[in-house]
């Protein structure tokens, strides 16, 4: 009889390794079946797993601190002395009395336990360990044909007449996945499993109730996306045209750019966003003072919401700032680089109007007039489009209310404004229809905490509702 040699099993769904607290056993020991040889800790537990192998112990595959894959080796298990030759190999035995006696070991489906009365059953074994050398115990004869149906996934021993088709025992380790099937009168027989040597795992039975591949004979892949080859199976799925296939649009140039940057936005920055409503009827009605005096240099919101950024950065300048990893500190810039994010035909881009806070409300407008107008035009180069410290985002032009947005890495904070829309106010105790919008502050937690977070908001929403501010502010 050949080595065992027995494999990290999967030890929960999503868990793809696991680290090695201790060994129970060491070389030169003897295990019987379902004894723990091994403490390991996953993301979710430590737990102790049972060897499902009686013999010595020959190599332990791995150290204390060390993290194992799923599907590695962990330990590798000799026949014990004397199981060479005619006879029963060592541990057969062993095996059965244990499963008469019912180990209770169950923790990842590796543990014996009570059979159907007058049942015979072979020990379970792993497909992705290497099989064993034909034992001298002749193989169990068939069940009759008025035997009782194959034990369902919830005894913990397999029936080996219950097999995946080409002989193998179905391998169910988890015990989320034992109880789904079971809940769902699925027998795991019958599942192809997808798992490191044909474990079924979550997925193969959750495919099996949404009908999306059969369980006994998963469906053939296409030869390219899209096609359905000739005499596939399609039960339970929409066949797909032979020709037609699905758009690919390469993650190039500025999506490319703007993949990498948000993605690492995600990684890096530990974002929060709180918002508030906030009556803009005032503001709107100061821009059409404005541009009713002087029609011919024309003020935006966009340039009126600006201002308010820069008056609010003013006083809480913690969010013009950004965070150096490399060095652990934080960086607060002595001038204020405004982001835009307008939306263009290549994709979302912010041009950058650098030392915004020099620049009176007018030249704002003007300047933002044609950044966005050149951004969309693609005829921005590359420096306007990097170096900036805080961002605007008015988002209302695509008439949504609200948005929980990603931060321009390596910024610290963005402004979101949504819509503004006539909604039921309540004005000096009397309700009233006003012009409502609703703004949104994300920030890097590291930068700052919720009080000044809060503060910054706030302000904000103070100077829509109270235009006049900004210029008691300065």
């Amino acid at each position: 009889m050949s080595d065992q040699v027995f494999l990290l099993p999967d030890l929960g769904e999503g868990l793809s390794e696991a680290e090695i607290v201790q060994w129970r056993v060491a070389v030169g020991d003897t295990v019987t079946v379902d004894q723990s040889v091994v403490e390991v800790e996953t993301a979710k537990a430590v737990v102790d797993v049972p060897c499902p192998y009686a013999g010595r112990v020959v190599a332990l595959h791995g150290a204390a601190g060390e993290t194992r894959p799923v599907g590695q080796p962990l330990i590798t298990i000799a026949p014990a002395d004397g199981a060479a030759g005619g006879g029963e190999p060592a541990g057969h035995a062993t095996y059965r009395e244990e499963e008469r006696a019912g180990s209770g070991n169950v923790l990842i489906g590796y543990g014996t336990g009570h059979g159907a009365a007058g049942r015979r059953r072979r020990r379970p074994r792993l497909s992705v360990a290497p099989e064993p050398a034909p034992s001298a115990e002749p193989a169990p004869e068939p069940a009759p044909a008025t035997a009782p149906a194959p034990v369902l996934v919830s005894t913990p021993a397999p029936d080996p007449a219950a097999a995946v088709p080409g002989g193998a025992v179905a391998l169910v380790i988890s015990p989320i996945v034992r109880r789904l099937a079971r809940e769902h009168g699925i027998d795991p027989a019958t599942l192809r499993g997808t798992g490191p040597g044909g474990v079924v795992r979550r997925a193969d039975v959750e495919a099996a109730l949404a009908g999306t591949a059969p369980p006994s004979a998963p469906a053939p892949v296409p030869a390219h996306p899209g096609a359905t080859p000739s005499g596939a199976a399609t039960a339970g799925r929409t066949a797909v045209p032979v020709g037609e296939e699905d758009l690919v649009v390469p993650l190039t140039g500025v999506r490319k750019v703007i993949a990498d940057k948000l993605s690492r936005s995600r990684r890096e920055i530990p974002e929060v966003t709180i918002w508030v409503d906030a009556d803009a009827t005032a503001l709107v009605e100061a821009r059409r003072a404005i541009n009713a005096a002087t029609p011919d240099a024309p003020v935006s919101l966009l340039a009126l919401l600006a201002r308010v950024c820069l008056s609010g950065l003013r006083r809480f300048p913690q969010l013009n700032a950004r965070v150096d990893t490399e060095g652990q500190r934080i960086v607060q810039s002595r001038g204020v680089h405004l982001g835009i994010a307008a939306q263009t035909d290549r994709g979302l881009v912010v041009p950058v109007l650098r030392d915004a806070h020099l620049l009176t409300t007018r030249e704002l407008a003007v300047a933002l007039a044609e950044t966005t107008a050149a951004a969309r035009a693609g005829a921005l180069p590359p420096a306007r489009l990097t170096g900036g410290t805080f961002t605007l985002n008015n988002y209302g032009v695509f008439g949504v209310d609200g948005s929980t947005p990603i931060i321009n890495h390596p910024e610290a904070a963005l402004l979101g404004v949504g819509r503004i829309v006539d909604k039921p106010w309540v004005v000096d105790g009397q309700l009233a229809v006003r012009k409502v919008t609703q703004l949104s502050l994300t920030f890097d937690h590291r930068v700052c905490d919720g009080g000044v977070a809060g503060g910054f908001l706030r302000h904000v929403a103070d100077c829509v509702e109270q235009p006049a501010l900004l210029i008691a502010n300065g």
